[in-house]
């Protein structure tokens, strides 16, 4: 047994360039030989995964079909919910029918989708009753992310004793373990930083590393270097909501103009909570204006 858990790990690769949001990279070098049918289906879940995250979810929506293994059809069941506001109550809806049957409700992927679409609807409760227990980095990983969302960094910081127990140099317990010192703040944030270089001098710096690395410098009130990398995230993905929300704020602090940053974030990401404030912001205006009038 201890040599067939010692063997090599095929997937290692395309794990770590997902986690640091490679996700061509992913994609164009999952072509693996040799792996075993658990390994394929989680090669194939990290690779629609990757599609997902760069907005291709009708293409994992026509590719897996009903005959794929659980895991599959939880990624599916992602690609569904972000693909726009009519397809939301149907794919959590049979997000909890996969969760309910008894064969397949503890899968760590099903369970992973569960707590992502959970932490999405901002229902951090119901995002923890499937992920909070466990059992793999990336649930580990995820409950620091839904914790920090409900501003408990003292239980996120039990997450991540148990994320180093397990391996301290494993790339999501760093990423983890930066997101807790953003979260923290103060003489924390220059940790963070250098988790964020470290990644892009040892792997190459993607557009979630360079936007790490922005937030950092945007705490510490360093404005240009924070424009700078946000620049070239840009340019790595013009798309992205976290790179143009962040350049919005910036911009904000530079003095500089932002509107075509926010108008770009609002025709492709209209959902995006810097959108939802904006919009709550220039409503408030209006109404003192009026009030004014």
């Amino acid at each position: 047994m201890a040599a067939v858990a010692a063997g090599p790990d095929h997937l290692f690769n395309l794990r770590n360039n997902f986690y640091l949001g490679a996700y061509q990279a992913a994609i164009n070098n999952s072509d693996l030989p040799n792996l075993s049918p658990d390994d394929a289906v989680e090669r194939d879940c990290l690779v629609f995964r990757s599609y997902i995250a760069l907005g291709s979810y009708q293409l994992v929506i026509n590719e897996i079909d009903a005959s794929a293994a659980t895991p599959l059809q939880a990624v599916k069941l992602l690609a569904l919910y972000l693909s726009g506001p009519d397809f939301k109550e149907s794919a959590i809806s049979n997000l909890k029918e996969l969760l309910a049957d008894p064969a397949v409700g503890n899968n760590p992927t099903l369970r992973l989708i569960a707590g992502t679409v959970f932490m999405h609807e901002q229902d951090y409760n119901e995002a923890l009753k499937y992920t909070n227990s466990g059992g793999t980095m990336e649930l580990n990983a995820l409950n620091i992310q839904i914790f920090l969302k409900m501003h408990r960094s003292d239980y996120a910081e039990r997450q991540l004793r148990l994320m180093q127990q397990v391996d301290e140099d494993h790339t999501l317990t760093q990423l983890a373990m930066a997101w807790l010192n953003l979260a923290v703040g103060g003489s924390k944030i220059q940790e963070a930083y250098l988790i964020f270089q470290d990644f892009s001098e040892k792997s190459q710096a993607t557009s979630l590393i360079l936007n790490g690395k922005a937030v950092c410098c945007m705490h510490m009130g360093n404005f240009d270097e924070a424009e700078t990398l946000l620049l070239e995230a840009l340019q790595k993905d013009a798309k992205d909501p976290e790179t143009l929300a962040n350049l919005v704020v910036c911009c904000l602090h530079l003095g500089k103009p932002s509107s075509r940053f926010l108008s770009q974030l609002k025709i492709g990401h209209p959902n995006h909570l810097l959108v939802k404030r904006a919009a709550e912001a220039e409503q408030n205006i209006n109404q003192a204006l009026q009030a004014v009038g």
